[in-house]
């Protein structure tokens, strides 16, 4: 992962316009506030990235916290969200030090296609330990095995259609052959998972996870978990069963 933190934490041209940036983080903070369950919900974002539209996500919640591995990356967001007592910004390794059963929700959007299969299953069971029980992991823009970039371009070029980027996307997917993007993903690659493997991880980690009906952010083609505790899913199972039996 430390030569993709690297990559986003150096000037970079992964948006082709500041419309494209800023309409893509206005999308993700939008479906996040989808998966808040209370205006007091504790919010943790894992390795956020930018999140320019990290305050529609903490109007929402209770508070939101921030979680970056990218030092210029964490100062730009400690600098952009000072004034917003609502949002608290942290490192990776700050979540070793975290309160257990501290966060309603958990987001990992983005992130895992940039992890090794190791640092994946150490990340969830750090977020499983943060989280309540009736808490939730959501890890959103999975890459499919069977889905290329050619499944990227259409998704950007339907999505700038939709906002009104397309010459700017055509120009971005031109210079992107020739970025310093380009060649990282083609020296390291990109993890992928299947939807069994993504439900096997979780599984092992102690957690019962269903795959959305949609994925968070602009692209269909890739996917989204939704995971609880293994126990409390049992919980809900047993509660249901008991109410049926008693009303019968």
């Amino acid at each position: 992962m430390n030569d993709w933190i690297d990559y986003y934490d150096s000037p970079h041209t992964i948006y082709v316009s500041k419309l494209h940036r800023d309409v893509h983080f206005q999308t993700i903070a939008r479906d996040i506030i989808g998966y808040i369950s209370s205006r007091e919900s504790v919010v943790l974002d894992y390795a956020c990235g930018e999140a320019l539209s990290a305050e529609m996500v903490a109007d929402a919640c209770g508070r939101l916290i921030l979680a970056e591995p990218a030092p210029g990356v964490r100062g730009r967001l400690v600098a952009r969200f000072a004034p917003n007592t609502k949002i608290r910004v942290r490192a990776l390794d700050d979540l070793r030090h975290m309160e257990d059963r501290s966060v309603d929700l958990a987001v990992m959007n983005s992130v895992i296609q940039y992890m090794t299969p190791d640092e994946f299953d150490a990340a969830i069971v750090t977020v499983r330990r943060l989280l309540k029980p009736a808490g939730r992991l959501v890890v959103g823009d999975v890459l499919q095995p069977n889905v290329g970039m050619g499944g990227d371009v259409i998704a950007l070029l339907r999505f700038a259609a939709k906002h009104g980027f397309v010459k700017d996307a055509l120009l971005g997917l031109a210079r992107t052959a020739l970025s310093d993007y380009r060649q990282l993903r083609t020296r390291i690659g990109l993890q992928r998972y299947s939807e069994a493997d993504m439900l096997a991880r979780l599984a092992a980690a102690g957690f019962t996870a269903t795959r959305a009906a949609v994925n968070i952010g602009h692209n269909p083609s890739r996917m989204t978990f939704v995971a609880r505790h293994a126990f409390e899913r049992s919980r809900n199972a047993a509660a249901q069963s008991k109410r049926m039996t008693d009303s019968t």
